[in-house]
Order: structure tokens, then C-alpha cells, then sequence
């Protein structure tokens, strides 16, 4: 069936909107970075800069440890993606090749558990981490981040394992492959794919939290770079956007070159599992 003309410019008339939607409020951190404090604070509206300067980012560099908290981002949301991955796969296999009433309330509990409110489990899981003596410490955030992020993952991965026949893992049983090998020369290369997918989506989970950040982490030291852009907003309320917009833009640099390194693994991925499959 061909689109009418109508259809396809309605169709691109909301890409171009979508568009705009997600580059206006990046427009706007870049030109709002690199203004002067009584530009910023002119009742004009200029995207352009008049008299652009690197000061915003100099304040970011000296007045907060920029580099300390984006190592610590980048090792708690690294560790997290990883162990998410290790996690859910296993369990995502279980659920879909073995079905049954435990396999059944697993995977409504995996459901159900994406409709809590978000503030229901933050105070159990504060008082589950005290008692662990995990407060205040990465691996205590990172494990909250991987209890987080493991229902999406299961439950995207399960969807993978299900569309992989299960003829590849008779034919490779009956080679004489046990169950273990099955899993990671059989199952693992054909889930690339949707562990790169489910990798990302935990990355970023963790990498953009605040409150579980908020509430686990009492040292400045182990901050993490959401926590340190909050440094801009005075006690009064006082925002200084010059500062918090550069340090946001440098906030995004390290997620976008993951994401520009697991799309490419990911577009491999998939032509890899289609010629196996």
C-alpha cells in the first residue's frame, strides 16, 4: 500500500516536532553555557551568545570535584549495566524455556513490581541497606540499581529467549552439549542483541538516578555527578545557570560515547543473531 502525500507529510511534520522536542532543550544548555551571567540574566531571548565564554565551565572545573563524581557515575552505572546483564540472562532463559506456575508468578511478580511508585521502595530499601552496613557506599547503590533495573531486563531478555527455536538447542544436546555450553555458545550470541539493549537501558537508569543517589550516599566524596550538578542550586533556591548548564553538557559526554560504542555492538549484534538464526 503507498502513503498518500497527506499521510507522509503529516508523518514527517511529527519526526520534525519529536525533533525539536528532544534537540530544543540541548540548544538551549549549549547557548545558555557559554553566556555571560548578565546575558543570562537579560530579559532577551538570544540563542546565539553575543560574548561567548568558557567561564561557565572553569567555574564547573573549580569550584565542584567534576572528575571525581563522573569517575564515580561512570564505575556505579558500569558495574551496574554488567551485573544487570549477568543477572537477568540466566533468569530470563529460565522463564521462558521452562514454563510453568513458578515460572508463571515470576514473571507477574517481574510485572507487577513496575507499578510500584517509586517513594513506596525507597524507604525499605534505605532501611534494607542500613542493616546490610551497605549505607554510604557504592556497592550498596549498585546493588539498589541492579534490584532496579533487573525486572525490564528479565522481561526484555525473556522475549528474546522466546524467539530463539528451540530446535538450536536440541540439535546442540544432541552433539553432546551440556546445558551450561548451551547457554553460552548457543543462547549468549544470539541474546546479544537484547543484553546491548538491556546494558544501555541500565546505564542510563543509573547513570541520570538522583534520589536513590540522595538518600544512599552521605560523603561528598562518592557523589555522583547528578548529585554534583545539584551543587548549583543554592539553599534559597538561587539556580546559577551558566555553571549548571556546562557541567550538565560535560555530563553527557560519557553517556553519549557508551552510547555511540554499544549501538555500534548492537547493529553487529543483530546481523550476527539474523545469520545464525
Amino acid at each position: 500500500m503507498r502513503t498518500s502525500p497527506r499521510v507522509k507529510a503529516l508523518q514527517y511534520l511529527a519526526l520534525l516536532g519529536y525533533l525539536a522536542f528532544l534537540l530544543v532543550p540541548v540548544a538551549w544548555l549549549l547557548s545558555t553555557a557559554f553566556k555571560t551571567p548578565e546575558e543570562i540574566t537579560s530579559s532577551g531571548l538570544n540563542w546565539i551568545p553575543i560574548q561567548p565564554t568558557f567561564e561557565n565551565f572553569v567555574t564547573g572545573f573549580t569550584e565542584v570535584p567534576l572528575v571525581r563524581s563522573l569517575l564515580n557515575s561512570i564505575l556505579i552505572s558500569s558495574v551496574s549495566a554488567v551485573l544487570t546483564i549477568v543477572i537477568s540472562v540466566p533468569a530470563a532463559y529460565v522463564m521462558a524455556r521452562h514454563r510453568g506456575l513458578l515460572s508463571n508468578v515470576a514473571m507477574g511478580w517481574v510485572i507487577v513490581s513496575q507499578l510500584f511508585p517509586f517513594i513506596l521502595v525507597l524507604i525499605p530499601l534505605f532501611l534494607l541497606v542500613i542493616q546490610l552496613g551497605l549505607y554510604n557506599t557504592h556497592i550498596g547503590l549498585i546493588a539498589v540499581y541492579v534490584v532496579w533495573s533487573l525486572p525490564f531486563a528479565m522481561w526484555m531478555l525473556r522475549s528474546y529467549v522466546s524467539s530463539i527455536p528451540v530446535e538450536l538447542e536440541h540439535a546442540a544436546a544432541i552433539d553432546g552439549a551440556g546445558q551450561f555450553r548451551i547457554l553460552k555458545d548457543v543462547i549468549a550470541p544470539l541474546l546479544l542483541p537484547g543484553c546491548v539493549a538491556a546494558g544501555m537501558f541500565a546505564f542510563v537508569s543509573s547513570w541520570n538516578e538522583f534520589f536513590f543517589a540522595l538518600v544512599m550516599l552521605n560523603d561528598s566524596e562518592l557523589d555522583t555527578i547528578s548529585l554534583m550538578i545539584v551543587r548549583f542550586v543554592g539553599a534559597d533556591g538561587a539556580v546559577r545557570m551558566g555553571p549548571l548548564a556546562a557541567v550538565a553538557i560535560l555530563a553527557t559526554i560519557p553517556s553519549l560515547v557508551f552510547f555511540g560504542f554499544m549501538q555500534r555492538h548492537l547493529v553487529s549484534g543483530l546481523m550476527g543473531g539474523s545469520m545464525k538464526g
